[in-house]
This record gives C-alpha cells, structure tokens and sequence, in this order.
C-alpha cells in the first residue's frame, strides 16, 4: 500500500488528536478523582468534628477522676452512695417489671382483641408521653397527700381512712412506671401486629390455648422488642431528675445536682456523674444486643381479631381505662382545675419571660441540631464504611446521657475557657458560664439523636436511582438540592424540628445547672414551685409544657396509622 504525503499528514494529525483526547480524558479523570478524595476528607472531617463535639462533655466527666476530693468522698460512701446505689436499683426493677407488665399486656390486648373502646385505646394509650415523668410526680403527690382532693373527699364523706405517703421510692417506682410504660406499649404493639393472625392460629391448632399461645409463641417472638422498650424506659429512669425530686428520693441525678450546689465541688458532681454513666453504658450494651436481635420486621395489617366473652371483654375494658386515667386523663384534667383555680394569682409578667427563655432556647437548639442531623444524615449516606458509622454513633451518644451528667460535662470546659479569659485580661468576669451559650451546647447533645432519627430515616427513602436522575438532570450541587433533596428531605426535617422542639421545652436539670441565677423558663418554674410543694402554682407552666408535648405523640400517631 503506498501512502501519499498528505494522507501521511492526516493519519499523524488523527493519531495527535487521539493522544491528545486521551490525555484530557486522563487529565479530567484524574482532576475528578482528587475532587472526590478532597470531598471525602472534607466531610469526614465535618463528621468527625461533630462526634468529637459531642463526645467532649462525657471525656470531661471521665477525666474528672484524675482530681480526687477525699473529704467530700469519705462522706459520699459513708453516707450518700449506699442509698443512692439502693434507690436507683429499686427503681430500675421496679420500671421493669411494672412498666413491661402493663405495656406488653396493654399492647397484646388492642392488637389481638375486639373489646368495647379498642380502638380509642389502641391510640389513647400513648397519651402519657405528653406528659413529662415530673409534671405526673408532683400531680399524684398534691391529689393523694393529706390536704389533697382525694382524702379530702374521703373525709367529706365520713371516711377517715389514713392513706400511706406516697414520697419514697415505691411511690416514685409507681409513678415513673405509668410515666415510662408507653415505650414499651409502642414497640410491643408493633411486633404483634407484625406477627398477625395466622401465626397464633397455627399455635391453636396444634392444641394450645390462647394463654399459652401467648406465652410460648406470641411473646418469645416479641421479647426482642418488648426488652428494648424496656431498656428505653430504664435509661429515662436512669436520666430522671424531676420526679424523684418530688419524691425525695436520693438517686445519681439528685446527688450530681447536691453535690455541685450543696457542696460547692463540681470535681464531685463530676464524679459521680462518670459512675452514672457506668451504670447507662451497661443499660446501653443490652440495648444493642437486643437490638441486633429485633431485625427489621415491617408493621402489617391486622384487621381480623379474636372474639372473647363478654366477661373478658368488660375486664379488657376496664383494664384500658384504669390506666388511661392513672396516667393521663385524671393527672391532665387536674392540671386544668389547678391552673384554672390559680390562674388570676399566678400569672403575671413574669410568664411572658418564662415563655419567652423557653420558646428561645428551644427553637435555637431545634435549628441547630436539625441542621447538623441533615450534615450527619447526608454523609453517611455517602460514605457508608466503618468509621462513618463510628462517627455517627459517636455523635448521637449523647441522647443515652442523663441531662445533668451532661451540664457537668459541658460546664466544665466553659468555666476554664471563662477563668483563662480572665487570667489573660480579655474580660473582667465570667461570661461564657450561665450564658444561653452552655445551654444550647447541652441541650444539643443531649438531642442530637431526637433530630437525626427522623432525617436519616426520610433519607433512607431516597433511592439510588432518583439521586443518579437528579445528577443527569443539573450539574449544580445547589439544583439539586432544592429540586429533589428538599422535597424528600422535609416531611423528615419537619419532624425532626417539631420533636426536637418538644424535648427541650420538657428538659429541666440543663437548663436548671446551667442557666444564670433568674433566667428561667416553665421547666424551671415548675422545679421551683414544686420544691415547695405548690403543686397548684406548678399546674400553668406544666400545662403549657404538657399541651406542647402532644405534638410528638400526634406524629407518633400518624406513623404508626401509617405503617399499618
């Protein structure tokens, strides 16, 4: 073949083109790859500040043991600890077997059974999430002490019958269970709605009874659930600093809170809070445990329920309603008759600040946390290896931390900032501690996990092909954003906002370690006033507080009719 001169020159110019496409393509991809790894160290940078973030208020109150306090100690063990350690444990057991009784019962009864108001139940039993464990403490003691309504009322009728006192640590086991049981009504309630009808027939057919059904087939497939609805309810016991305050019962969270401003010694409160937090970790081990073992069962349909006799039907019945109104309904309508008796006495000026601090506080750190769960949220969805998911365990640790472990954890670092701006002659005083700034630090830890649940799960909807179209469709990071992310992302973010709101409008030992000596909100006001046993002056801000809180439970609600 003879090749002419200028076919020679364009068989060269072909070859130069090609190389020359190649290296852009090299030079392109190469460009490509080092903006992804760029990318990649930057948000799991971003990621890795955050856990630390969160992770510092509990490294502080670890390392708090490096500075020992003998005196304050010898007294702790001799004369606070071995009731402190007593107390909490009746508590726990109590919660657990009181708690996981009714809530298991209650959940296999609107699952499995027509019965006469079923299915008012079915959604009414979860009612008394709405009502904060120490707005049900301080209700219960005002209605059964000696001048409350009820002895009153036995006495009006001629029944001069001494009721025992309720403040000790039965009576806060009885009332932190009422208060708690929802959690495990929730999850039980799904498991055997999961398990529907036909697996409870086959168990009859080969011979069992209902009861037994229940016990041997129905239950060991639930225990999974039902033990983390327990393990929830035991950490909230565990967290409790309110109700146990009513009932003058010494528990960790009471005797972090002397220690710092009894004894003055925040070394103390910190140590004591590093064994509470021993003590949460252990819950914190069987919970994933058993987490592990729950699975992923998807909530079905159970139309279909069994028929019992009219005997049984009227003790179901009866059964639903003695704890409706024991937890919610006879506490709410109390709240009521207290704040409507006390209302032209009690409200004054001072409620537009109470209301104020705490629709500022919560709404700035509902902001915040829901916009760092949306941070966390996206990046692990896009690096999903190991140490992503490290991290963001990491960074949602703190919702497993009781809220005064916490505000010692966190006010520590702020008083050795606040003492070396000082020292270097920045500032003249103290102002970083007590300032909103170490409230929205802890309260952000501390509800971290109430944000990103709800985000993470609504970006878990969006499925790899729908982002693939968004990429096709813009090259812009910010299109995208608006025109695909936002709109599957704010059912999740809205969520998220609205929980977040609700939780750090209840929180009370935060705000009450952390805040400035008269910047107070309703939480507050009802510590005080309920520390001096003005039940019937605590009944406005619980109120407020307990309206506000049905929010979350309507949301609950609605997910769950949804699932079904």
């Amino acid at each position: 073949m003879i090749t002419t001169p200028d076919a020679s020159v364009r068989q060269d110019e072909t070859v130069n083109d090609n190389n020359n496409s190649n290296n852009g393509n090299h030079s392109n991809q190469a460009v490509s790859q080092d903006h992804a790894v760029r990318k990649r160290i930057l948000s799991k940078s971003v990621l890795g500040l955050i856990s630390l973030f969160m992770l510092v208020p509990i490294l502080i109150v670890l390392l708090s043991w490096t500075q020992p306090v003998a005196d304050i100690w010898t007294h702790m063990r001799e004369y606070v600890l071995p009731q402190v350690f007593k107390n909490t444990a009746i508590l726990l057991v109590m919660v657990t077997v009181i708690s996981g009784s009714i809530g298991t019962a209650l959940a296999w009864l609107t699952s499995m059974y027509r019965f006469p108001g079923q299915r008012f139940f079915s959604w009414a039993l979860m009612l008394p999430l709405a009502i904060p464990a120490y707005v049900l403490a301080f209700v219960t003691v005002g209605i059964v002490d000696f001048s409350g309504p009820l002895q009153t009322g036995l006495r009006e009728l001629g029944i001069d019958t001494a009721i025992p006192s309720v403040r000790n640590v039965w009576g806060a086991g009885l009332v932190l269970s009422l208060a708690f049981y929802p959690y495990v009504y929730l999850l039980a309630r799904q498991a055997f709605l999961s398990q529907g009808r036909r697996a409870i027939e086959a168990g009859q057919m080969l011979g069992l009874s209902r009861s037994r059904v229940f016990f041997r087939l129905a239950l060991p497939q639930a225990l999974p659930w039902v033990i983390g609805g327990l393990l929830l309810a035991s950490m909230e016991t565990l967290a409790d600093f309110g109700a146990v305050s009513v009932f003058n019962v010494d528990t960790f969270t009471t005797a972090i809170y002397k220690a710092w401003f009894g004894f003055f010694s925040l070394t103390t409160a910190a140590q004591l809070a590093a064994l509470l937090i021993g003590v949460v970790f252990i819950v914190v081990l069987f919970e994933q445990y058993w987490q592990g073992k729950r699975g992923n069962t998807v909530t079905q349909g159970n139309n279909q329920r069994f028929e019992a006799s009219t005997s049984a039907k009227l003790a179901m019945t009866l059964l639903c309603t003695l704890v409706f109104l024991l937890a919610f309904l006879i506490p709410f309508l109390q709240l009521i008759y207290w704040t409507a008796l006390n209302f032209r006495q009690d409200f004054d000026a001072r409620y537009i600040d109470f209301v104020t601090n705490s629709l500022m506080i919560a709404s700035m750190t509902t902001i915040f946390i829901a916009c760092l769960a949306v941070i966390i949220a996206w990046i692990k969805r896009q690096y999903p290896d190991k140490s992503t998911k490290l991290m963001t365990t990491l960074s949602n640790l703190g919702y497993v931390v009781p809220g005064t472990v916490l505000a010692v954890g966190i006010f520590i670092p702020i008083a050795w900032l606040d003492n070396q701006l000082i020292a270097f002659g920045i500032t003249s005083q103290q102002v970083l501690s007590g300032s909103v700034i170490v409230m929205l630090l802890a309260l952000s830890t501390r509800f971290m996990t109430v944000s990103f649940q709800p985000v993470d799960r609504q970006l878990q909807r969006l499925t790899v092909n729908q982002e693939a179209a968004a990429k096709l469709l813009s090259d812009s990071p910010y299109q995208r954003w608006r025109q695909v992310m936002l709109p599957v992302l704010s059912p999740g973010v809205l969520t998220a906002l609205l929980m977040g709101f609700v939780e750090v409008m209840k929180e009370m030992p935060i705000t009450l370690m952390t805040r400035r000596q008269g910047w107070d909100t309703l939480a507050v006001r009802v510590f005080e006033m309920t520390s001096e046993g003005m039940w019937g002056r605590a009944a406005l801000p619980s109120l407020l507080i307990v309206l506000v809180g049905l929010i979350p439970v309507w949301i609950l609600l609605r997910q769950s009719d949804k699932q079904r």
